[in-house]
């Protein structure tokens, strides 16, 4: 008979999910993003642009909803990427409640940028572990992670899951751990899985 998980022990994981979260955000994600944007990008604007690049067709509803806030901020959001020309908004019937939103070629650069630099960083710091480890450590945390979120009391399987923000898998085991519809997906089409920050050349239209 195994060991009773003790109300230390929870404290003691718990604790220790946190530290790691909270490092993976601040030394992984933000302070490599300072380095290749400086203050002209913010985690959540990155998020934003994660997405458009991932799906086929995002309105500023839908950035309202990924971001997890009003649409008259999110359309203050769009609106100050759109001036720094890394999205391209295309209003639909003059009703900006209805664009669609775009990538410009910097936007992609950008993105380009902050991935190649934060796959560097994050190869540095783990490269003590095999990738062995590294794989089957993820599994855990998707198992643990899915348990966690099953136990929403206001959990609605129909609810588009958003929990992977910036790290889109086509084969994430969150989703087939719970069966919940992803966000990314109920977005895209029929396009073939891409990586994060491929660029489609063809349909790239050239800033001036």
């Amino acid at each position: 008979m195994s060991d009773s998980i003790t109300p230390n022990v929870i404290y003691e994981f718990l604790s220790g999910a946190r530290v790691f979260a909270k490092a993976v955000r601040d030394v992984i994600e933000g302070a490599v993003l300072q380095e290749v944007a400086g203050a002209k990008l913010s985690l959540p604007q990155l998020k934003l642009l994660y997405l458009v690049n991932n799906v086929d067709s995002v309105t500023i509803g839908d950035a309202a909803v990924f971001l997890g806030v009003s649409s008259p901020a999110s359309s203050k959001t769009v609106e100050k990427l759109v001036r720094r020309r890394l999205l391209r908004r295309n209003d639909i019937q003059q009703d900006r409640r209805s664009s669609h939103l775009s990538l410009t070629e910097s936007g992609r650069r950008l993105l380009e940028s902050y991935e190649a630099a934060r796959n560097q960083k994050a190869a540095e710091i783990f490269s003590q572990y095999s990738p062995d480890v590294l794989r089957h450590t993820a599994e855990l945390l998707d198992h643990l992670a899915c348990g966690i979120a099953s136990q929403r009391a206001d959990a609605d399987r129909d609810e588009a899951c958003m929990q992977c923000e910036i790290y889109y898998r086509d084969d994430c085991r969150f989703k087939q751990f719970g069966a919940r519809k992803c966000f990314y997906q109920l977005h895209r089409k029929d396009k073939q899985d891409q990586p994060a920050v491929q660029a489609d050349k063809s349909e790239q239209i050239k800033e001036a």
